[in-house]
């Protein structure tokens, strides 16, 4: 059976599947006039771009003994970059001195000449509300912090090597051996940087041979796995913010296929018990053949894995560039990934782990109910703690944004060309560690700016009965 084939009996199957993801996404723009007011204030910026340009020129530096080479980056470019970004990089860059807790602290910068930012003194504590700290691990303090410490000690803060040249060392074997435990497979391993985790391992299973059903997407880590391998990649458009696992499994297995699974924010963030996807849809977890996903969201660390078989995993560890030639974990990172794990899985003696996966779904489901209440258009699944507010306008992007930072609220924006020109939003990343209080705090300062800017473009009829924080049926 062809590839079209494959695909259209696998959305003839979503179609029938039982378990509803959730999702409710408004993906056209509300009306032609706020598409055209978007495009009006994109090309003024233009405008104003290339007049800045003509009236104030910047000195062009032109490389020595170049006479004929091709430029490296194109005319528009640094244009854009230029007259354009650094227009509003304050609204997707800012310079933090704190751990990105529940809270966080910003150092004051101030926009200088050379459309560059410079950091003054002032410093100023705000909601954090901008960083995938989803389990609130990322603390000063506690038994994360202090294993963290406490392993420097014994094993310092480097091991100086990568993994399969005498840079291993206990903690390494020790993470390796309670996330397989974690997540029920047989064996995993860990690698210093999770974009390594996917762009250099891919590679290792993959070869020009093999074809690759790929969604559209997938993170930059993974498409530069592919290139690497030189494999025969097909594209299918992404439908879902949590894919359809158990319609994708029983495709896998119907057409022996393999199936790679990249978590780098659903581990820890999905499931009644955190362990992702696979535990968000009860599946099982040895029917996915790679189970990929990284350290930097929901464990507070650094690095990424890949579990499944010991067969599989032996020989990654060993034949993986990621293995080979990238450093290895820091100890200090791999003790608080330790502690992390011991914690979720209740080997701490306490409940700890099981209140913060609770505490994180009903933050993330009241927040998601009070912004819908407020008419304003949402994206994404009612689980995810990763809330993306459409804005639609360069203008109330970089409004918004700025007046909740006078409120004292911290959060990031994304804009083209990180998305399609009118999906400009702002993605809000919601913590186990955020009380009700900060919780409604924030959403009292949205909607008061909503107002302002007239953000309200829901045309989803929705119930406006106040939502109750601890309601398990939101």
């Amino acid at each position: 059976m062809g590839l079209l084939s494959i695909l259209k009996e696998k959305e003839c199957i979503n179609k029938r599947r039982k378990k509803s993801t959730k999702s409710k996404f408004e993906c056209e723009p509300p009306t032609c006039l706020t598409v055209l007011l978007a495009l009006i204030g994109y090309y003024i910026l233009i405008a104003i771009g290339f007049l800045n340009k003509f009236l104030f020129p910047s000195k062009v530096v032109e490389e020595k003994n170049r006479k004929g080479y091709e430029n490296i980056l194109d005319s528009y470019t640094p244009f854009y970059l230029k007259y354009v970004i650094y227009r509003f990089k304050d609204c997707i860059q800012r310079t933090i001195c704190s751990s990105a807790g529940p809270e966080v602290t910003l150092k004051e910068r101030v926009f200088t000449t050379d459309s560059q930012y410079r950091a003054v003194g002032a410093e100023y504590k705000c909601l954090n509300l901008g960083s995938y700290n989803y389990l609130g691990f990322a603390e000063n303090s506690g038994p994360c912090a202090e294993n963290a410490i406490k392993s420097i000690y014994q094993y310092g803060i480097s091991t100086g090597s990568s993994r399969v040249q005498n840079g291993t060392c206990a903690l390494h074997d020790e993470v390796e051996k309670l996330l397989a435990e974690y997540l029920g497979v047989e064996d995993s391993v860990i690698f210093g940087m999770g974009y390594a985790t996917n762009a250099l391992t891919i590679p290792t299973f993959l070869s020009a041979e093999c074809l690759v059903l790929s969604d559209r997407h997938n993170h930059s880590s993974a498409v530069f796995g592919f290139k690497l391998s030189k494999a025969t990649v097909k594209i299918f458009e992404h439908n879902g913010t949590i894919c359809p696992l158990p319609t994708i499994i029983a495709l896998k297995k119907k057409y022996k296929a393999y199936l790679y699974l990249d978590e780098a924010h659903s581990i820890g963030a999905l499931g009644k018990r955190g362990r992702g996807v696979v535990d968000y849809y009860n599946c099982n977890p040895h029917d996915v053949d790679m189970l990929m996903g990284t350290f930097t969201k929901s464990f507070g660390a650094a690095g990424g894995y890949i579990a499944g078989k010991r067969d599989l995993i032996t020989n990654l560890r060993q034949h993986t560039y990621a293995s080979k030639y990238s450093w290895a974990v820091s100890p200090p990172v791999a003790a608080q990934i330790v502690t992390v794990l011991r914690i979720l899985m209740g080997k701490d003696s306490t409940s700890d782990g099981r209140n913060r996966i609770d505490r994180l779904s009903r933050n993330t489901r009241y927040f998601r109910l009070r912004l819908k209440q407020m008419g304003l258009v949402i994206y994404g699944n009612d689980h995810s703690p990763v809330i993306p507010l459409l804005t639609y306008h360069y203008s109330k992007f970089t409004y918004l944004i700025r007046r909740l930072l006078e409120e004292n609220i911290a959060t990031v924006g994304v804009t083209y060309p990180g998305t399609s020109f009118l999906k400009t939003r702002l993605r809000i990343c919601l913590s186990a560690g955020h009380t009700k209080d900060q919780l409604d705090y924030a959403l009292q300062a949205i909607d008061k700016i909503s107002d302002e800017i007239d953000l309200r473009y829901s045309r989803i009829a929705i119930d406006k009965t106040p939502a109750a924080w601890d309601d398990k049926e939101i």
